[in-house]
């Protein structure tokens, strides 16, 4: 066995491999198994507790670089929310979080529902620039912050906004956040108002959120696909309807769930050529010491 060879195979031959290895389960996903963890299972725990007389605060933090990972999540929430009645406020303190997440996300999500009322049960009240002055103001009035929704119509005139007159009558806020954002509703929201937090991340910025988790300043987190994964698991198998959405091939494939065997077979074929790449190198060394 020529160890040099196989030691030197194309690249072009792994980059071949990693794109089946993504493409494949796109196409049909495989349904590798997903056990929530508990972090994910305190948010999910704590929305099915509420009802249409409590609101909840979903705060759009993010912008399409962090689309992937976050938008599943964004909608598996929303569902969640939408399935028990529970008010939402969705705002944005991220400016393409308000231009462009919120809007689609919010509008995919609220079509899924025939019985649910804009200005009613939900409403989106757009960007609002200067992220922690805008956190403090809403301990005041979310009114007086967001006189007009993201259509420019006036809130004082919905129904939804006698049930959220400042942070006295939202049960957790959500963040899904790129950057330190969600870090300002931890350290001002619930610190300073006491307000319950929840953080939906990209996996590369959960490592700094665990230390929040366990100080007890954030009651969740959701770390980048595989919270989005866990969080689809849990609703999924909760709800009838979940199940049958997820089952729809157009949300099936843009799920977090599917995304999570994307990304474990693309690992495994990593891990692969790495084992493979030592293995071969060892045998190439015995080789040469043969000579």
């Amino acid at each position: 066995m020529n160890a040099r060879k196989l030691l030197y195979v194309d690249r072009r031959v792994i980059y071949l491999l990693v794109a089946i290895g993504a493409l494949v389960p796109i196409i049909r996903p495989i349904g590798l198994p997903t056990v929530p963890t508990k972090p994910v299972q305190q948010l999910f725990n704590k929305i099915e507790s509420l009802g249409p007389d409590d609101t909840v605060i979903i705060s759009f933090d993010y912008g399409p670089s962090s689309e992937p990972e976050l938008n599943p999540m964004a909608q598996s929430i929303l569902r969640h929310c939408f399935q028990r009645r529970v008010k939402v406020l969705v705002m944005a303190l991220f400016p393409l979080g308000g231009v462009n997440m919120a809007i689609d996300q919010l509008q995919a999500v609220a079509d899924e529902f025939d019985d649910i009322n804009y200005g009613v049960d939900f409403v989106n009240l757009g960007y609002k620039d200067g992220a922690q002055a805008a956190m403090k103001r809403m301990d005041i009035s979310i009114e007086s912050l967001f006189p007009a929704d993201v259509n420019g119509d006036p809130t004082k005139d919905m129904p939804i906004m006698a049930h959220a007159r400042n942070y006295d009558d939202i049960a957790v806020v959500i963040s899904l956040a790129t950057g330190i954002i969600g870090e300002y509703w931890v350290n001002l929201v619930n610190a300073q108002f006491g307000v319950p937090v929840a953080v939906g991340c990209t996996a590369v910025s959960a490592p700094k959120y665990y230390a929040y988790l366990r100080a007890g300043q954030m009651m969740s987190l959701l770390g980048g696909l595989k919270g989005g994964s866990e969080y689809e698991k849990l609703l999924v198998d909760k709800y009838e309807f979940a199940r049958e959405l997820y089952e729809q091939p157009e949300i099936k494939i843009t799920s977090a769930m599917a995304g999570m065997d994307v990304q474990s077979i693309v690992h495994v074929i990593i891990i692969v050529f790495i084992i493979f790449g030592n293995t071969m190198y060892f045998i190439m060394k015995r080789q040469e010491k043969a000579r």
